[in-house]
């Protein structure tokens, strides 16, 4: 993965207000003409690229932003999913609805 990192422009992260529900875990804030303009520039930088992982991360100052995951496999190195991102069952008693 490249050192580089790249902020998402047009969205901020924030934690849920006092009195949201529990299953809230977090707030996203999205600037439709900026964050537009920058995912249309991400597509230009890789037109082969379908999708854009984005990870929610948490600054050394507290504060949440969200950054693009750059990682991408080698050509030796056959595409995977990190074990820690494995589909697992979801139990039903877990869903709010």
């Amino acid at each position: 993965m490249n050192d580089e990192k790249i902020f998402v422009d047009g969205m901020m992260v924030k934690l849920p207000d006092a009195n949201a529900p529990d299953f809230v875990k977090l707030k996203l804030s999205i600037k439709l003409d900026d964050f537009g303009a920058w995912v249309a520039s991400r597509k230009k930088a890789d037109p082969d690229s379908e999708w854009m992982n984005i990870e929610i991360k948490e600054g050394r100052s507290g504060k949440w932003y969200a950054e693009l995951n750059t990682w991408k496999p080698s050509a030796d190195q056959p595409a995977r999913q990190p074990a820690s991102q494995a589909q697992k069952p979801v139990p039903n008693d877990d869903i709010p609805w």
